[in-house]
């Protein structure tokens, strides 16, 4: 890839939007190519976080282990996207293991550059901030969640955050792995699936995939209820 179309993919990563061209080139210029294959570790949980990760291409999940050795997953996400940014703020390792699900395009942002940009510009500064709330508040509700809806509600919100404009919902990895993101059992969760599927709410699981069939109904079963 010419390093003219390079750059310009950083205008698809939200922590980019404040960046003029010129800043855009020369992040790209400072950054380091990397490629992961499915099932590589991006990055380990703890490890220090010298280069902030841009992923431009495929997708991957984050996942921590707890002091009593259970996996918890946080995530996936998709590219373009910025990873693990709270890592390069506070310096105090990785926040979680990321994992390719997909093989993934990256590029390796050092982290002195990635600081002297947000001591060089205010606006991207006040943009970062702004963008590090956010997660923050929508992390916030969904702790919320985890700890005051039950699963079909929880799955059911899941559902409809992560449907694609289709509503197609790719299933990552195996509905153990799901039940770890939500916080219950894979009894508990393949229960709250069946309950969807039989009063027609969902089609699925089928090749890793679900699909929403009344996401009206699936919002009520989630507490969105309007009306």
């Amino acid at each position: 890839m010419k390093s003219a179309e390079g750059w310009a993919r950083l205008r698809e990563v939200p922590l980019f939007a404040a960046l003029p061209d010129d800043g855009l080139r020369r992040l790209w210029q400072a950054s380091v190519p990397r490629r992961y294959d499915r099932g590589e570790v991006l990055r380990a949980q703890g490890e220090p976080a010298e280069h902030l990760l841009v992923l431009l291409d495929g997708r991957t999940a984050a996942s921590a282990t707890t002091s009593g050795g259970r996996v918890v997953r946080f995530g996936a996400w998709s590219g373009p996207c910025a990873l693990d940014k709270v890592a390069l703020l506070d310096g105090a390792g990785h926040t979680a293991t990321f994992t390719a699900l997909t093989p993934c395009a990256v590029r390796a942002v050092p982290r002195p550059r990635f600081m002297a940009l947000l001591d060089d510009s205010t606006a991207v500064r006040a943009h970062v901030l702004r963008l590090l709330a956010a997660q923050a508040r929508a992390q916030q509700h969904r702790l919320t969640d985890a700890a005051t809806l039950p699963c079909e509600a929880r799955l059911a919100a899941w559902l409809l955050d992560t449907a694609t404009a289709d509503g197609q919902v790719a299933l990552d990895g195996s509905q153990r792995d799901l039940a770890d993101l939500l916080g219950v059992t894979r009894v508990t969760i393949n229960r709250a699936l069946s309950r969807l599927r039989h009063d027609g709410l969902i089609a699925g699981p089928e090749a890793g995939r679900i699909k929403l069939l009344a996401p009206e109904l699936l919002a009520l079963r989630a507490g969105r209820g309007g009306g």
